[in-house]
């Protein structure tokens, strides 16, 4: 059954009397308003604690559209190297150029698509724009790979469709659709059947953002076991996959929009802040626990306390994310310096280290379900609380302790015959040392719990603090600190070499525990203000 438009269902309420035992221990004077669905926006007063709800069925279809554009994504750029250097004829440093460029190039459109998501399109339309202009990337890569073109062709056609196409649509859309998800979902409180138990949609949104999370990795995991084998047969036919897959993801969201719940775009909204925060400045008080607090209880047609209190919400979260470029940087070495370390070791002949990224994407989506449905709801049972920043901390410490096995496995490389920190002459193109390779999955296995911790907070945190009118750009402005990542990156692998890697890892590691600390003791307090914020509606 489609579901109501919030923007006319916000309209509607029913005073609900007797629905459930919750609800019945209220005394008249604490009857409060639900909604067509039964839920309402003020915390009840019986209230002791809550339950995420399940997810609602276009939920679902959203994160089922998510697995299937992800598959396209992941399917198509884990090949981008491999097609460089065996297709295209590019040289390794120049692929590693490219492939970087094209990440930076990705995250950094997010901040364009969140802006014209807010201001102008609205999410679903921004998505749907955006991933038609993908769709022509792909289907462009798919043609840059046919084997009758020159080298210097492929390699034109394959730039295009990365910068022209795949960079812009798949970055323009990745911010709405991260929040759209969450739009589908209804706000606020919702009377269980035992007293004083309410599905709280704070936490429905943190189940959610765990599946939607889980989709990405399990189209991740598939697309690196299928494309690549495709890709040993035919180019085209495994590009082709990824542009079928968009366009399936093209149809299901273009027919599924009358079971969508829209938000309009709120019109000139960065205008909107401009003015409030320039009211706020030029009647600043002391008295005020915050400067934007000026701007609180005047009669002006552009904006209510509720979009003041959004609005310090949101400066509170940029704050925040000005620490996830370090985490991105370190977390990246995925791609690059754990798989050239493998390269380093001993191996079986059908395991590449490459592969190993496999590793990591099953190890989330296992331990996902494992968190949603065993170890959360035990802290809960535990009264343990876990809110944002504690679960971010945990994850920041969680990749600390990854870059401690990948040194300490880093020394044992070195310490191992033949070629041990192979520095010697005439060492071959392929020297391994006499280690397994297989030491490396435990370090797979710990950074998986890093990004579940850290990064999947990090959306659910960007979604929560935003008011209505900014969710998109402030969920841009979350995954931008990935292109961030990329650069601190690009410019820490001038040290990715023998046996100057190691100490690179080791002042990773110190810098980034240092960093953590301070973050802890910065925002250790946000999480008290956040568990008194009663709604994530805006």
């Amino acid at each position: 059954m489609a579901q109501s438009k919030q923007d006319s269902s916000s309209e509607k309420s029913v005073n609900i009397n007797v629905a459930s035992p919750s609800q019945q221990l209220l005394s008249s004077s604490e009857k409060i308003q639900y909604d067509e669905q039964g839920y309402t926006l003020r915390k009840p007063p019986d209230f002791v604690s809550g339950i995420p709800e399940k997810l609602n069925i276009v939920t679902w279809l959203v994160i089922f559209s998510s697995f299937l554009e992800r598959f396209a994504f992941f399917g198509s750029s884990v090949m981008f190297t491999t097609f460089m250097l065996s297709v295209l004829q590019v040289e390794k440093a120049r692929s590693v150029t490219i492939n970087q460029a094209f990440y930076f190039a990705v995250y950094g459109f997010t901040l364009l698509g969140g802006y014209l998501s807010d201001q102008f399109l609205g999410k679903y339309k921004t998505i749907l724009i955006f991933s038609l202009w993908y769709f022509f990337g792909m289907a462009l890569l798919s043609i840059s790979a046919i084997t009758s073109f020159s080298s210097s062709l492929g390699l034109a056609l394959f730039l295009i469709s990365l910068f022209v196409f795949i960079s812009i649509g798949s970055g323009g859309m990745k911010a709405s659709l991260s929040s759209f998800i969450i739009d589908q979902l209804q706000k606020g409180f919702k009377p269980s059947s035992s007293p004083g138990i309410y599905f709280d949609s704070r936490l429905t949104i943190e189940r959610c953002y765990r599946y939607f999370y889980w989709a990405i990795n399990a189209a991740a995991l598939l697309s690196i076991i299928i494309c690549p084998e495709v890709a040993t047969h035919s180019y085209v036919g495994s590009y082709s996959i990824s542009a079928a897959l968009l366009c399936i993801f093209l149809v299901v969201f273009f027919v599924s929009d009358s079971r969508f719940n829209h938000q309009k775009p709120h019109g000139s909204i960065f205008k909107k802040v401009y003015s409030c925060m320039k009211y706020a400045r030029k009647h600043k008080s002391p008295s005020n626990k915050n400067w934007l607090d000026a701007s609180k209880g005047i009669d002006s047609p552009e904006w209510d306390d509720n979009f003041v209190d959004g609005l310090q919400r949101s400066i509170k979260a940029c704050k925040v994310f000005l620490f996830y470029p370090f985490f991105s940087a370190l977390f990246f070495n995925l791609t690059d310096n754990f798989i050239n370390q493998g390269l380093q070791m001993s191996r079986p002949r059908w395991v590449q280290p490459s592969q190993l990224t496999a590793v990591h994407c099953l190890v989330v989506v296992i331990l996902i379900p494992i968190f949603d449905s065993v170890i959360f709801p035990f802290f809960k049972k535990k009264h343990i609380s876990m809110g944002p920043i504690k679960r971010i901390t945990i994850g920041f410490v969680v990749l600390i302790i990854t870059f401690i096995g990948l040194t300490i496995l880093q020394h044992f490389i070195y310490k191992s015959p033949p070629y041990y920190d192979f520095t010697a002459k005439d060492i071959p193109a392929n020297a391994y040392n006499n280690i397994s390779i297989m030491w490396q999955i435990p370090i797979y296995i710990v950074i998986s719990i890093s990004e579940i911790f850290a990064s999947i907070t990090g959306l659910e945190y960007a979604y929560s603090q935003a008011p209505a009118e900014l969710k998109s750009f402030l969920q841009a402005i979350f995954q931008f600190t990935s292109a961030l990542g990329s650069l601190i990156g690009i410019f820490l692998s001038i040290w990715s070499y023998d046996p100057v890697i190691i100490w690179s890892f080791t002042a990773q590691t110190i810098a980034f525990s240092i960093i953590t600390v301070v973050f802890w003791f910065c925002f250790k307090h946000y999480d008290a203000q956040i568990d008194s914020q009663e709604s994530y509606a805006g």
